[in-house]
């Protein structure tokens, strides 16, 4: 649950995007602020999630803000979905998959044998970066192509975003119940 946590920020932003982008964005930037503090508070380190997330956030209420007011929301989610998609890849090829510092948290997951232990976690966490592949693509496509709709791309957001928090919660419980077995 500390890893959905983690996406606190960009689930609150796709919400209330289409309310108002800046109100998205700055809400966004105080949920990671808050969950980074939060985090940072119950161990000294920051995850590359939490950092990622305040980073991103920030730079972009504040660009939008104060260097382009006008950058249109299509523009908006593909920076964030793709910079995401970017830091969870990066993670990935770099073999340090970023679920790593919630998992640890779970004193159920902290003793699985380290197979299943990073098995799952290169699992959850390559589901999230194809969830925000999918995202970035979506919104990409509509930035790029300003005849497309965004709900389109908001619709896929929302049910990749479902789909990777399902996976999140189920699969774990699920390849622990298999390895037992």
């Amino acid at each position: 649950m500390n890893l959905v946590a983690g996406f606190a920020p960009f689930i609150l932003f796709t919400i209330l995007s289409r309310l108002s982008v800046d109100l998205a964005l700055w809400v966004a930037f105080a949920t990671a602020f808050v969950v980074t503090i939060r985090d940072f508070v119950e161990s000294p380190s920051l995850r590359l999630l939490d950092a990622g997330s305040l980073a991103l956030f920030a730079l972009l209420a504040l660009g939008r803000g104060f260097l382009d007011p006008g950058l249109p929301l299509a523009s908006v989610r593909f920076i964030a979905a793709l910079s995401l998609f970017v830091l969870l890849s990066l993670a990935l090829v770099l073999k340090r998959p970023f679920s790593v510092d919630y998992a640890r948290l779970d004193p159920r997951e902290a003793g699985w044998p380290p197979a299943l232990f990073l098995r799952v976690n290169y699992l959850v966490s390559g589901v999230w970066a194809t969830a925000f592949a999918a995202i970035a693509a979506a919104d990409g496509a509509v930035s790029f192509d300003t005849g497309l709709p965004l709900y389109g791309s908001i619709a896929i957001s929302l049910i990749a975003l479902s789909a990777a928090v399902a996976f999140t919660l189920r699969y774990p419980a699920h390849a622990a119940k298999k390895a037992a077995a």
